[in-house]
């Protein structure tokens, strides 16, 4: 291996490193504020990690700083494993970009962030999905499968049940358009069904660039 070649592939992991550290920052930034919130106003933390981890944009956050992190680091498990193959990663990047489509279209306009936790929501919403995209393009094999889109499929329906369920037990929801209480079933679940959508959409676009790519 040249010395040119192990320079590259130096640098190449210290922006992984980068990329990792940056997602790790965003997510605990968001937990400190969400946990500070809690506390000045005399309210539970146990609630306050829930409404944490009651967030797409934080879970799936939470799948890019993993599969960063193994990709940042050395090592051998069967997690490991499964976070580094290229049929999760790509649907971690489909996921990641939902995020921050969804966020740009549909939510940025409902409320408006100062401050830190302006830093926070662009962090998760707009930069990392960006960063995760780049990683997965240079760094990631490819050679998916249209077959693939499918498994995908099962993490946001999954979300959006364990959303809906736990709206109905709490009466509160993470996004307004899945709002039961104001919206009603049949336009909350219309809604969620049109993300839905658009998540197979993203997916199949994901795999038509990585053909495309892994042909070249």
């Amino acid at each position: 291996m040249s010395d040119d070649m192990v320079l590259t592939q130096g640098k190449g992991n210290v922006a992984v490193k980068l990329a990792a550290g940056l997602a790790w920052f965003a997510l605990v930034l968001q937990l400190y504020l969400i946990l500070t919130s809690r506390w000045q106003a005399g309210r539970s933390l146990a609630g306050g990690l829930d409404i944490f981890f009651s967030y797409f944009t934080v879970l799936t956050n939470i799948l890019v700083a993993v599969v960063l992190t193994y990709a940042a680091t050395t090592g051998s498990s069967a997690l490991r494993s499964f976070f580094l193959r290229p049929s999760t990663q790509g649907g971690v990047a489909a996921a990641i970009v939902l995020v921050g489509l969804a966020y740009n279209f549909l939510l940025r306009n409902v409320w408006d962030p100062q401050g830190w936790q302006w830093v926070a929501d662009e962090l998760l919403h707009d930069v990392m999905p960006v960063v995760f995209v780049i990683y997965w393009w240079f760094c990631v094999p490819k050679g998916l499968h249209w077959r693939n889109a499918w498994p995908w499929l099962i993490y946001p329906l999954a979300y959006f049940i364990y959303a809906l369920v736990r709206g109905h037990l709490l009466d509160t929801y993470p996004y307004p358009f899945i709002e039961v209480n104001r919206l009603g079933y049949m336009q909350a679940l219309g809604n969620a069904a049109m993300v839905l959508v658009g998540f197979v959409v993203i997916s199949l676009v994901v795999i038509a660039v990585d053909r495309a790519k892994g042909e070249r």
